[in-house]
């Protein structure tokens, strides 16, 4: 059974969740605040955490925060429903994806399936990290292990970030619109308003810099896409 951690104050909520997702198959351990949930997230034990925004003693995004500082476990933020902001700057902090609340089971299923799946990947690959490197022009990408070089630098990037990266390097010099974005990163097709592909791009831009012309790397076309720049 794969192990899921729900740090959530809504104790109705999380135990009808609990419910549902150990008849489909995983092993589910709750607490009920932030503190409390930056202690489990990090401890090794869990294949996902589930994380809600609004928590007391410790804000789902402060928990967040500590939990990156320490751990690479997959994060999945539960956000009020319409609160941009929230979802945006967890994004922007290292979660893997978001459920806006009131959420339905089945999403929430879906969503945890899509993200180890993704994690799964990542790992199976790792062992031959050394022969899979993609580079484009000075951009060194080691998907296997999820490292990145820029300019022979170390480039820090969210496990997002890389995986928006690695599209738009294996496509260098293309337009890539954000609907194949979303399917080759996040494999699922992009939601109607969902701006999530533009805030971690905003981010990937700021930490490449800029060209010697002042442009960025990565070139938007409004409405159809980005193409990152080999030269």
């Amino acid at each position: 059974m794969i192990p899921v951690l729900l740090v959530d104050d809504d104790l109705e909520l999380t135990a009808m969740l609990s419910q549902y997702l150990v008849r489909e198959g995983f092993d589910v351990r709750a607490v009920h605040d932030g503190q409390a949930g930056v202690c489990e997230a990090t401890s090794g034990r869990y294949a996902i955490v589930v994380l809600d925004v609004m928590m007391p003693r410790l804000s789902g995004m402060e928990a967040l925060r500590r939990i990156r500082a320490l751990s690479k476990v997959p994060v999945l933020m539960l956000t009020a429903r319409g609160d941009n902001v929230d979802r945006i700057v967890g994004l922007d902090m290292g979660a893997d994806d978001y459920v806006p609340k009131p959420c339905t089971p089945g999403e929430l299923v879906a969503r945890i399936r899509a993200i180890l799946r993704r994690t799964q990947a990542r790992e199976a690959a790792a062992p031959n990290s050394g022969q899979r490197v993609l580079q484009a022009g000075e951009l060194v990408l080691s998907p296997g292990n999820r490292q990145a070089t820029w300019r022979g630098m170390p480039l820090e990037l969210t496990g997002t970030e890389f995986s928006l990266l690695e599209v738009l390097a294996r496509h260098v010099g293309q337009l890539v619109s954000k609907q194949d974005i979303s399917l080759q990163a996040f494999s699922r097709p992009l939601a109607r308003f969902d701006r999530r592909i533009d805030v971690h791009i905003s981010s990937i831009r700021q930490k490449l810099g800029t060209r010697a012309d002042g442009e960025s790397w990565i070139q938007s076309v409004r409405g159809l896409g980005y193409q990152l720049l080999e030269d």
